[in-house]
């Protein structure tokens, strides 16, 4: 159950922690919005969280950074964090029991403080996370949202790993054309799409726009984390949450 904090307290953003298995708590970045037709449960990436510093998520990852593009589109948003277990999440942790426990505690208890969809999200590493987290709940969730999709071979395994073939649920692959990092290349990202078998609507989007990347290609200020143009990618995700299948 959430630690202190009742729904009707939210009534600005909120870092919400919950005990979400035996002498464990996870916390979640709660935006909860006025009129909000869906929420999305953000996964960043690297070894996860949200650099919470100042009481506020200050991380630059590309979902951590763009909350506030989706919080205007009428989306509730959480931003998923660290389990008091695991500092930094790993690839095989982003697909063990512990994190789906963990992940599902955390929908349950945002469904009982909204009663709109859920949809998952993950950027990177964080597409473990939102890919592993879609088989496991089924239809309980809405859909799913990859971006950066992380295919290539690493230690703990990938995306391509994951029995893909097993979602129910509507599935967006998003990825940048200029997107230089090995372990996310497009047209790896691309050959998803037909393993996803039981999904009802699937789509793969390729964008090619932003400016002034810098820094290592697989970090979140390259086209990598769509730098220079995370409002149109924010806007064309949130149009496809809307109306899956267009």
């Amino acid at each position: 159950m959430a630690l202190g904090l009742q729904p009707a307290a939210l009534a600005q953003d909120t870092l919400v922690q919950l005990a979400t298995r035996a002498g464990v708590t996870t916390s979640y970045w709660w935006m909860p919005r006025d009129g909000a037709v869906a929420t999305v449960l953000l996964f960043s990436g690297g070894g996860g969280g949200i650099g919470l510093k100042d009481g506020v998520p200050q991380s630059g990852n590309f979902l951590i950074r763009s909350r506030d593009a989706f919080a205007k589109a009428a989306l509730n948003v959480a931003l998923v964090g660290n389990p008091s277990d695991a500092i930094k999440l790993t690839p095989a942790f982003r697909q063990s029991p512990e994190h789906l426990a963990d992940i599902r505690a955390t929908v349950e208890d945002i469904q009982k403080r909204s009663n709109v969809p859920v949809w998952l999200v993950g950027t990177s590493q964080g597409t473990l996370s939102a890919a592993a987290n879609s088989v496991a709940l089924g239809t309980s969730i809405a859909g799913l949202v990859l971006t950066s999709t992380v295919t290539g071979r690493q230690f703990g395994g990938s995306v391509a790993d994951i029995a893909l073939e097993q979602i129910l649920v509507p599935v967006l692959i998003f990825q940048h054309k200029r997107d230089a990092c090995r372990l996310t290349p497009a047209y790896a990202a691309e050959r998803l799409i037909g393993r996803l078998e039981r999904a009802p609507f699937k789509k793969y989007v390729e964008v090619d726009g932003g400016a002034d990347p810098t820094g290592d290609p697989c970090e979140a200020f390259h086209f990598h984390g769509f730098i220079g143009m995370e409002s149109q990618a924010v806007e064309q995700i949130v149009q496809w949450i809307r109306k899956p299948g267009n």
